[in-house]
């Protein structure tokens, strides 16, 4: 109105529209952004002190780059997040990478209301490896590194990521999820744990009906470790590796 002259009904109605829509996108991205994703509170008592800093740091990556619904989405630590660009390791545009250096399996949990929100395709997990250098810290504990609490046992581990496998089943029911066996590692000591998480979630595979990929037998040497030509450090891989991680895998994600 100026001077006393309305405007017509249809200029008001669409300014209406306008409003609508702006206020209604506004409105979105703030209460998307809460639910989606974690804030800086959330933070899992089996990070540490490293992994907490570099968690947000992710996380505020995936807010500024979410995913699209029906991607296909890699999930993991470290190893998964080095991979980079999958959509370009496997010749395919719809492969999203949601690798966190230094996370663990409660720190997954924390952070799936993204993926089921966006329905993907699949969802290829690998994850475990850093809960279990938690676990075995005591051992060999790492200068300068700060632990919140020692990861509870192997047993947890692998519940944890059943549980990880049925909350996405439960909650978007047409994505196909593909629990990849834990990779061998170049520490002796670590040897027995991962055997036993990686036999734990073959055997729950058909009551849950999850699908296993058992990634960890094309690293595996003669004496159960890590292939020393596979890998920069005994845990993560170089090109080489991630080559035969892709072979392994080529044919079951072409297929989707």
């Amino acid at each position: 109105m100026k001077n006393g002259q309305q405007y017509p009904r249809h200029t008001l109605l669409i300014i209406c529209l306008l409003f609508l829509i702006i206020g209604c996108g506004s409105f979105k991205k703030q209460t998307g952004d809460l639910v989606l994703y974690p804030t800086e509170k959330v933070v899992t008592k089996y990070h540490n002190e490293w992994t907490v800093g570099h968690y947000q740091k992710r996380i505020k990556a995936f807010q500024e780059n979410p995913l699209n619904f029906g991607d296909i989405v890699f999930v993991g630590n470290s190893i998964t997040e080095q991979g980079k660009d999958w959509s370009e390791k496997f010749n395919l545009l719809n492969i999203r990478n949601r690798g966190i250096s230094g996370d663990v399996t409660d720190g997954v949990l924390a952070r799936l209301e993204e993926i089921v929100h966006y329905t993907p395709k699949a969802v290829f997990l690998l994850i475990g490896i850093n809960d279990l250098s938690n676990y075995h810290q005591e051992n060999e504990p790492r200068p300068n590194v700060v632990y919140h609490s020692k990861i509870p046992s192997p047993e947890y581990i692998a519940k944890n990521i059943i549980k990880i496998a049925i909350t996405i089943q439960k909650r978007t029911p047409k994505t196909q999820v593909f629990v990849q066996t834990i990779l061998p590692n170049a520490k002796p000591e670590m040897k027995e744990s991962i055997d036993l998480i990686n036999q734990i979630v073959k055997e729950n595979e058909s009551k849950y009906e999850y699908r296993i990929i058992d990634l960890n037998r094309y690293f595996i040497d003669q004496e159960g470790l890590m292939k020393k030509n596979l890998t920069n450090d005994g845990t993560h891989l170089n090109e080489q590796g991630y080559a035969v991680w892709v072979e392994a895998e080529k044919s079951i994600v072409n297929g989707l």
